[in-house]
């Protein structure tokens, strides 16, 4: 035996320090293939992540309504404005997945304060009438209820860990109006009309919205009118009654 094995043998505490480094060396030994293991996995599922990217499923708009095409002498009076909710798919188109098209199902609530009198006369017939200032009334309001289902094509500079990017996304909303209400008031008068034939509860509209980060620009064009083959009783004009929404809208992941 030579002299460095009877040192050891002979000193406790090294004998002590050999036995804890070599129990050490191998519970390393043994952890090393969980390691390896689990270090697998997570890149694994990073980029089983990464395949799965989507952005921007969850939506909510609040617009201001404008009127456009409509006869003179119409004009917006009290509240006009819209709220908007609903979901998107989003379905990435290229490997970066920062182009893609989406679509989904949505809800719009929209509310129009205006001077177009909306009424039935005595013969059912719808009486269309501008309300100038020889009458004297409270409100006068057109309301809408629409279930939508719209089209997106989008661009982003987004990442899987970047939330706060530049975004563009336009498109196309195919809706149906399963609710309508024109409502007048006046001192001791109200009328409420919630059948109307002239209005056509099919609802086609185009929109784009941009921006970056949790704020963006919004905004919404009729395509087709709110109302066929209709004209004011004062004065015969026709009522291609459209709306131009601006706002705001807010997308969630």
């Amino acid at each position: 035996m030579n002299f460095k094995a009877i040192f050891v043998l002979r000193n406790p505490y090294l004998y002590r320090m050999t036995h804890i480094i070599r129990r050490q060396l191998l519970f390393l030994v043994l952890l090393l293939p969980a390691f390896f293991c689990l270090a697998q996995e997570e890149v694994e599922e990073s980029i089983f992540l990464d395949k799965k990217y989507r952005e921007d499923q969850l939506y909510v708009g609040v617009t201001y309504n404008l009127l456009t095409s409509v006869p003179s002498g119409v004009n917006l009076q009290g509240v006009s404005g819209g709220i908007e909710f609903g979901y998107l798919r989003d379905m990435p188109i290229n490997e970066r997945r920062n182009i893609s098209i989406a679509l989904g199902l949505g809800f719009n609530f929209d509310q129009l304060g205006q001077t177009l009198f909306i009424g039935e006369g005595e013969d059912n017939t719808t009486i269309f009438r501008i309300l100038d200032n020889t009458v004297n009334y409270d409100s006068n309001r057109f309301s809408t209820a629409t279930i939508e289902l719209p089209f997106e094509f989008r661009w982003r500079t987004s990442t899987t860990k970047d939330y706060t990017f530049w975004r563009i996304y336009t498109g196309f909303r195919v809706g149906y109006t399963y609710w309508y209400r024109a409502r007048f008031k006046q001192s001791g008068n109200r009328v409420s009309q919630t059948d109307i034939p002239e209005f056509d509860q099919l609802r086609l509209s185009a929109h784009l919205s941009f921006g970056y980060g949790t704020f963006n620009f919004y905004t919404s064009y009729s395509i087709n009118p709110y109302f066929k083959d209709a004209k004011t009783s004062n004065t015969g004009e026709s009522i291609d009654f459209r709306t131009l929404k601006l706002g705001i809208i807010f997308y969630i992941l």
